[in-house]
């Protein structure tokens, strides 16, 4: 896939969508303008540029809240390559700016962003770590109510299982898996329930029932690039290539800029370009 011209991926900026959470606080016209060019480059592969940008943006903002979201698609950046020390340097800025301001649920949320960061980039070990921590942190919050102690919980046990999974520990992986689902059962978080069939279709995959894992993600959500990009891994490990490359090519119809796009898209790329 030729990368477009850097003036055309500018020209397209205004048009694509960034889908980090990080809030767009107190940001200037001009910083907004180098973040939404930033995302248009770095889903053409034109990732020096996009983080060239990304840092004149976090340089315009006054403040650490200001910085967040630049910072935050600076690090989803760094994903598309699997850059995860640089993504982590960034990612701790803002976790480390929330502890600070005693907003622990803001730096759980980053917590898991960069632990997922570092879990689909092969690096378990510190996305366990990175996950507790991020678990940790939300439990601190004074006013937290039962049902986001669920939630976090809930959080908790859905990376304990896909960390097992990816280790090729399928009974500790099916322990989290239901202490997941007995926390659903409570019926304090009903918006979490789409999110099940993600976590079985990703630990099916994983421990090497392709079967299960094809059926699970077929009801996950067809809208996440990174779901069509596990459905596409399972097909084609099953020896279905022809439906593997229609699940590839769904990946790249997509242009969400956070880290679930960031995993599946380049893989996405090089499948469809070696075909």
């Amino acid at each position: 896939m030729t990368p477009l011209p850097r003036a055309l991926c500018r020209a397209l900026a205004f048009a694509s969508l960034a889908c980090n959470a990080a809030p767009l606080t107190a940001q200037s016209p001009d910083q907004a303008a180098l973040i939404k060019s930033a995302v248009a480059l770095d889903l053409d592969g034109h990732y020096p540029e996009a983080r060239a940008d990304l840092s004149k943006a976090i340089d315009l903002a006054p403040t650490d809240s200001a910085k967040a979201r630049a910072r935050r698609t600076l690090a989803v950046s760094y994903a598309f390559t699997c850059d995860v020390g640089d993504a982590a340097r960034v990612e701790h800025q803002v976790i480390d700016a929330s502890i600070a301001a005693r907003d622990y649920i803001g730096a759980a949320d980053v917590d898991n962003e960069l632990a997922r960061i570092l879990l689909e980039c092969g690096d378990v070990t510190h996305a366990l770590d990175t996950y507790r921590a991020g678990h940790d942190a939300a439990l601190r919050a004074p006013t937290l109510s039962d049902s986001a102690r669920d939630l976090w919980n809930f959080r908790w046990e859905h990376a304990q299982a896909r960390i097992a999974a990816r280790r090729g520990q399928r009974a500790d992986a099916m322990q989290h898996v239901a202490a997941a689902k007995a926390i659903l059962d409570t019926g304090t978080n009903p918006d979490q329930v789409h999110f099940f069939p993600y976590l079985t279709g990703y630990v099916a995959l994983y421990t090497g029932d392709y079967k299960t894992a094809i059926s699970d993600l077929q009801r996950a959500d067809q809208r996440d690039p990174f779901v069509l990009s596990l459905l596409a891994q399972s097909y084609e490990r099953s020896g279905d290539k022809a439906q593997a490359m229609i699940y590839y090519r769904k990946v790249l119809a997509l242009d969400n800029h956070n880290p679930p796009n960031a995993f599946a898209r380049p893989l996405a790329q090089k499948k469809v370009s070696g075909s």
